[in-house]
């Protein structure tokens, strides 16, 4: 389950972008903040309150992931050769409940963390039941054959709100699909413009 208690669209009244690109969200019809001084609040950022903003936008996309679990994530991409910002939006892509959403299982990111959390996903066959689990390319995510008729799954994969990145290949009659190469920035279909660059600023100060 996502640690969330709050509701998930305080993040995109606390951003003011609609981060995830749903109908549904407040953003759309009220650009400021949530609570009763939100529209009082669009002072000029500090070099520091963009870099924070930068970070706390990308960690909410992927529903909102704990300080510890980012942090790791970050340092593994440092790790990694080639370009530190690019190296962590791949390791994003690659978290299991990401794949997931990205296949049009589950209508949210909060909803496939969960997903994958009750044991409805089986990687190369075998049962996972950890959201952060690292998809590798080649493997291939499908559901359980008992939760393939679940009403969730049904409405996501019939749902022309998302389309299916090039990165992922998908079978939405079967329920199967296969991680086929780990993204680059620009291959990624984010409705809003996110900026690991200046997340690797933020954390090299």
């Amino acid at each position: 389950m996502s640690k969330r208690i709050q509701a998930k669209y305080k993040i995109d009244r606390r951003m003011g972008e609609n981060i995830w690109g749903r109908p549904k969200s407040p953003v759309n019809t009220r650009e400021y903040g949530p609570g009763q001084h939100g529209q009082n609040r669009r002072g000029k950022l500090s070099d520091f309150g963009i870099h924070l903003r930068a970070k706390q936008k990308l960690k909410g996309y992927y529903g909102n992931i704990t300080e510890k679990a980012f942090r790791r994530l970050y340092a593994e991409a440092v790790r990694l050769r080639g370009d530190t910002s690019e190296n962590l939006i791949g390791l994003l892509e690659r978290r299991l409940d990401a794949v997931v959403y990205r296949m049009k299982f589950v209508p949210t990111v909060f909803a496939a963390r969960q997903f994958v959390n009750h044991g409805h996903v089986l990687v190369n066959g075998k049962k996972v039941n950890i959201a952060s689990y690292m998809v590798k390319p080649g493997d291939v995510i499908e559901v359980r054959e008992k939760s393939k008729q679940m009403a969730l799954v049904l409405e996501a994969s019939a749902s022309a709100e998302r389309e299916v990145p090039d990165y992922i290949e998908v079978d939405h009659k079967t329920m199967k699909g296969s991680f086929n190469s780990i993204p680059k920035l620009a291959d990624v279909p984010y409705p809003v413009v996110m900026e690991p660059n200046l997340i690797v600023e933020f954390y090299s100060r």
